[in-house]
């Protein structure tokens, strides 16, 4: 489990994490979404004990997070970490090497299916291919709890895919507690169970994507009938072009009079409203 109680977190007079309090109980795939400069980095960086905070505690299965102490069994990588300029194979052995239930056939059926050549040395790799390497023995090593920075930040479409893949893979065989941030939206609701909304360093949501995906949804038709179903409805934005209103809801269902349409909202379109990025009525 993790905890943030009341966290704080100062760079001199700028507030990056402003008295967060969060628990994630349980195992799954939660999602860590904010725009840039929202704080995800900051906040996996107090999470995994590169940065120390400035008021609040944190904790991982009880046990107190702080500066240069990561509790064990936690595991942190960002886009960009780096490795030892040695061959892919001299790596995952390496890795192996360093603790007993490491699972070295997950890592090696990935580094197959992803093409890494297992000579090449880790600075031949490319960007992308060097983060799915790291990726690959972060989440073979077997960790209570995985944290991931970014971890798709330079692949292209289709390298993303295949990281959901791996992450969806490697969670089927080793249900743990993994927090991925990012701010590619649509695609990691493919495989996360749960979406944690910050913004300007304060949490929004926590929430299931389920529940999002049934709750989040828009109005269509004209303003005159759009607007008095709104009363007493949670409108997170909308739209209003030539008398045409879409107004985008997160709250209970309803039924909608004929000439009102409703639509699913996307979670990229959710996302926006939800954050304040747009409202034009």
């Amino acid at each position: 489990m993790i905890e943030f109680k009341e966290v704080t977190k100062l760079y001199g007079v700028k507030i990056a994490i402003d008295r967060i309090s969060l628990k994630l109980p349980e195992n799954g795939i939660y999602c860590l979404l904010g725009r840039n400069g929202a704080g995800k980095t900051t906040l996996m960086k107090l999470l995994s004990g590169h940065l120390a905070v400035t008021d609040g505690e944190i904790t991982i299965d009880g046990k107190a997070v702080s500066m240069g102490h990561m509790p064990e069994n936690v595991n942190f990588i960002t886009s960009g970490s780096d490795l030892f300029n040695i061959k892919v194979s001299s790596l995952i052995d390496m890795a192996a090497g360093l603790q007993d239930d490491f699972d070295r056939d997950f890592a090696r059926k990935m580094t197959e299916r992803f093409e890494l050549n297992p000579r090449k040395k880790y600075k031949a790799l490319s960007f992308g291919m060097k983060t799915m390497l790291t990726t690959i023995i972060t989440l073979a090593n077997n960790s209570r709890t995985i944290l991931l920075d970014e971890p798709t930040l330079g692949f292209d479409a289709i390298m993303r895919d295949q990281f959901n893949t791996l992450l969806l893979e490697s969670y089927s065989l080793h249900p743990r507690l993994i927090v991925v941030s990012t701010h590619q939206i649509d695609e990691i609701a493919k495989v996360t169970e749960r979406l944690i909304i910050i913004d300007r360093g304060c949490i929004l949501m926590e929430a299931g994507i389920n529940d999002i995906d049934e709750r989040a949804y828009t109005l269509t038709g004209a303003v005159k009938a759009v607007e008095p179903l709104l009363e007493g409805l949670n409108c997170i934005g909308k739209t209003i072009a030539d008398n045409v209103m879409a107004a985008h809801i997160y709250d209970r269902r309803i039924n909608p009079p004929d000439g009102v349409t409703v639509d699913r909202l996307s979670l990229q379109d959710f996302f926006i409203n939800f954050v304040g990025g747009k409202n034009n009525g």
